[in-house]
């Protein structure tokens, strides 16, 4: 058993130091715009039920009419779907009712001649137990070849857990195995057994995963969990959230109440990092980031030129239920203290609620939903659209004996789960919605039938019509696309700050409340009022009115004696 070798700035792969850094060309991920794709609930193109690479495929036109950069796919890989794909049985296969490893190969072909890239979810972090890695870790004995490729530990006396660590998803963090007299550990459900990063040889083999893909053609990772991969090797208890510090999400489940230093978020953790950045970098222009859970500094912590990934996100932002600029400006500060930080920038995923219902609960109207795609666009970042964020989809509701998601059954009737976010993707009238000519897996959602992408593509004041026009101006200012940001001391409930590149400054301006506003703000003085906006707003001289749930851009007269 070993640990993670120590990396320097003189190996191959490192990245030029920030002074060297800002010569070169901008990397392609560096203020791109990923379209998410949860591949079960795209599209399906055979009948059965279940999105598919070959639905991924037939809907390529589409994402590219978007106007986005690239594809983020949910994990492919066969799995027994006990966590719907993220317990992987076989890193090089294809789930069988997604398609065989030609589809994939045809993908590939596709989105490149379309000018996409293709950005594969991998889980490094811990496998299904029906891995054959695990599966001979278990059976092969404490002195077999892959004994140490898990984390093991021996009971307690009484037959307890080895240390306090909990699940994610409620419960310890530890299940018993007669067969080796030992606990395995698990972060998530029982049957996602933790792979132990300290094992160089089950190190070695998580990193092969990445060249595999690599070679295959993919374009990235998005790496799940990615503080998790180390853990303490001694074990340590994890200290608890203080009494006084439990907010309601520290209750929602029982392992947010620990704070979870000794089983994720390790320091240490980053070196590890740093290993798959330089794996991924050895095969050219190619990108990796990351989820982060728990920690937020970690997320800058890990982060660097010369240490960590190349981008990565935290639930800061997917977990929020109310927008205000303090939260938004809170939230970049944390940001701030990592200068060399480039952020990637998500509202919505599979994992979390619609992003108009949970800042908008009932009111989930169009106003309210291109407000909030508005202000996704406009933040310093890689950004991610989750499949029908462009559309302005809610939260499905659903009863439990539709759900599939093991923790929406687990803490029913508390939370739903994550079903509500996964329902198929509405994209003509019918029954199913246009998804399948069978029986979805998980039921089209009534409230969805409105929004589908037939009947907003008809549009012109619609959503998704209003989502091009966004991405377009993004895509057509450097300043969106790459620039620095800096907020402007405005009261509650208006956000504004200014994106800047060069000479290019965008004032990005939004009323966060559901009424008019008036304000006076020097610097809006000689400013243009672009034509792509949410709302309506009326600009004279250094004064602005903004209509309710608005979101407008300026663009800054350059400063006196500027040429």
């Amino acid at each position: 058993m070993g640990d993670p070798p120590a990396t320097s700035e003189g190996e191959s792969g490192s990245r030029p130091s920030p002074g060297r850094a800002e010569q070169a060309p901008r990397p392609w991920w560096k203020g791109a715009i990923l379209y998410h794709v949860y591949v079960r609930s795209f599209f399906d193109s055979d009948g059965d039920g279940h999105g598919d690479l070959p639905g991924v495929m037939a809907k390529l036109d589409y994402i590219r009419s978007l106007g986005v950069d690239g594809i983020w796919l949910s994990p492919i890989h066969p799995s027994p779907n006990r966590d719907w794909g993220y317990d992987i049985a076989d890193f090089e296969g294809v789930q069988a009712d997604y398609g065989t490893p030609e589809d994939v190969r045809r993908l590939l072909d596709a989105a490149h001649a379309r000018g996409l890239k293709v950005v594969l979810d991998e889980v490094l972090s811990h496998t299904s137990d029906e891995h054959p890695w695990f599966v001979e870790s278990l059976t092969g004995g404490k002195d077999g070849p892959k004994a140490d490729w898990y984390v093991w530990a021996d009971p307690k006396d009484d037959g307890t857990a080895p240390n306090n660590w909990l699940s994610v998803f409620g419960g310890p963090a530890w299940a018993y195995q007669p067969a080796r007299r030992q606990h395995y550990h698990h972060k998530f459900l029982r049957q996602q057994p933790k792979l132990n990063w300290r094992s160089d040889a089950a190190r070695e083999a998580a990193l092969s995963v990445l060249d595999f893909w690599l070679e295959k053609g993919v374009d990235g990772f998005r790496l799940d969990v990615a503080g998790t991969y180390l853990h303490d090797a001694a074990l340590t208890d994890n200290p608890p959230v203080p009494m006084a510090e439990r907010r309601a999400y520290d209750w929602s489940h029982a392992g947010n109440l620990q704070r979870h230093l000794h089983d994720s978020n390790l320091p240490e953790n980053v070196r590890v990092l740093e290993l798959i950045r330089r794996r991924v970098e050895a095969h050219g222009d190619r990108f990796v980031f990351g989820e982060f859970s728990e920690e937020e500094e970690r997320c800058g912590a890990y982060l660097s030129p010369d240490e960590g990934l190349h981008s990565a996100y935290t639930f800061v932002l997917l977990l929020a239920k109310t927008l205000t600029a303090a939260f938004v400006r809170e939230h970049y500060a944390t940001l701030a203290a990592y200068p060399v930080h480039w952020p990637t920038i998500s509202f919505s995923n599979h994992d979390v609620p619609r992003t108009v219902s949970r800042f908008g609960g009932e009111d989930a109207s169009p106003d309210l939903a291109q407000q909030l795609f508005a202000l996704l666009l406009s933040l310093k970042g890689t950004t991610l659209i989750y499949q029908g964020e462009e559309l302005g989809l809610p939260q499905a509701r659903l009863t439990r004996d539709q759900l599939r998601d093991p923790v929406g059954d687990l803490y029913w009737p508390y939370s739903g789960g994550r079903d509500g976010c996964r329902t198929p993707m509405p994209w003509r009238p019918g029954e199913a919605l246009g998804f399948t000519t069978g029986t979805p897996w998980l039921p089209a959602a009534a409230e969805h039938a409105g929004l589908t992408v037939a009947a907003q593509e008809a549009d012109p004041e619609s959503t998704l019509a209003f989502a091009r026009q966004m991405i377009a101006f993004r895509k057509g200012s450097a300043a969106m696309t790459a620039g620095e940001l800096e907020f402007l001391d405005l009261e509650e409930p208006v956000l504004a700050f200014v994106r800047r590149e060069g000479e290019e400054a965008i004032a990005c301006v939004f009323n966060l409340s559901g009424e008019p506003r008036f304000l006076d703000e020097p610097r809006f003085a000689g400013a243009e009022l672009l034509a792509v906006r949410a709302g309506d707003a009326d600009l004279r001289g250094g004064s602005i009115g903004l209509s309710a749930r608005a979101a407008v851009f300026l663009k800054l007269a350059p400063p006196a004696g500027a040429e």
